[in-house]
């Protein structure tokens, strides 16, 4: 069933793999249909070793259900959900491109500086994202927002057509539903993870723009914002909340923009934006008043560049 070639539900037929992780393997796929009708979506397929663990099937069944009722631009869609011999598929939007993680490893490894506006439209987009799910209202019309929990590079895709789009909602839960839990799930990346998650491990609007401040931060800078020889080094050094000042790394960058970024990471969640929508706007403004506008061709060249030159 893992194999090229292999077809789910007699539609969706497996092509390559395009990323691992420790529930599922994500697959590239080609929906096929009628009338010769065909196109590549993403296959999310549980593990064999995990499908009848009634624990991380219920995990991955509600990934399904958290993300489908996301309906939002700048997240990654779903299109169905489906079971093949026992083994439960997520069938996603095929995003064209490749992820953030991805991009600032190849500028690292080149000893190429991202420039600020590509990581402002960033940003702005994955912003949006976030506002769409922590804003989220139920079925009777009540606010039940949902948190991410993993806002990672690697969960910030970037397509060929300019889209930024935030992927893997694994760890989320939306707020209508009792907390889920697995011994052996790590709620969040260590360098990641606000500081205040360590202590009570319920997730909050601020804590997902804490992470989305570490994923800036990094991106500008080329590296670790929290580093160490492992988790337990790393972890220490997030726990004590010392942020390196962005405005005195890189001259090249807009005081306002580098403030944003900085409160995001206060280490007091009261000191960060009330909302993703508000951090949205205060960085909108800040922009407009240094003269930029967004442009989603910051994001489009590059990764077509990068493409083009076979490294993506």
């Amino acid at each position: 069933m893992d194999s090229p070639g292999t077809i789910l539900a007699g539609k969706y037929q497996l092509v390559d793999i395009a990323g691992t992780g420790g529930m599922a393997t994500v697959w590239r796929a080609v929906q096929h249909g009628p009338a010769s009708f065909q196109r590549f979506v993403a296959v999310k397929l549980i593990r064999e070793q995990l499908a009848h663990d009634p624990s991380f099937v219920a995990m991955f069944v509600e990934e399904a259900r958290v993300s489908a009722q996301l309906v939002q631009p700048n997240v990654v869609q779903v299109y169905d959900f489906g079971q093949e011999n026992s083994r439960y598929f997520i069938v996603m939007e095929w995003v064209d491109g490749m992820s953030l993680a991805h991009l600032v490893r190849i500028a690292a490894d080149h000893d190429v500086r991202i420039p600020w506006p590509f990581v402002a439209m960033v940003a702005l987009d994955a912003l949006r994202g976030l506002s769409a799910a922590h804003e989220r209202v139920d079925g009777h019309g009540c606010s039940s927002p949902i948190y991410h929990r993993d806002v990672t590079p690697q969960n910030i895709l970037l397509g060929s057509n300019g889209a930024v789009k935030l992927a893997d909602f694994g760890l989320a839960r939306a707020m209508d539903r009792g907390r889920m839990t697995a011994p052996d799930i790590v709620k969040g990346k260590v360098g990641y993870l606000a500081p205040e998650l360590t202590r009570d491990p319920t997730p909050t609007t601020q804590s997902d723009l804490y992470s989305l401040g570490v994923v800036l931060w990094q991106a500008l800078m080329g590296k670790r914002l929290f580093d160490g020889k492992d988790d337990v080094e790393v972890f220490q050094a997030a726990s004590r909340g010392e942020i390196p000042p962005l405005g005195e790394l890189r001259d090249d960058l807009p005081k306002e923009l580098a403030n944003i970024i900085e409160r995001s990471l206060a280490f007091d969640p009261r000191d960060r934006y009330e909302s993703a929508q508000q951090m949205t706007r205060v960085l909108q403004r800040a922009l407009r008043s240094i003269d930029w506008e967004p442009d989603p061709r910051l994001v489009s060249e590059p990764v077509r560049e990068l493409r083009a030159l076979g490294l993506a």
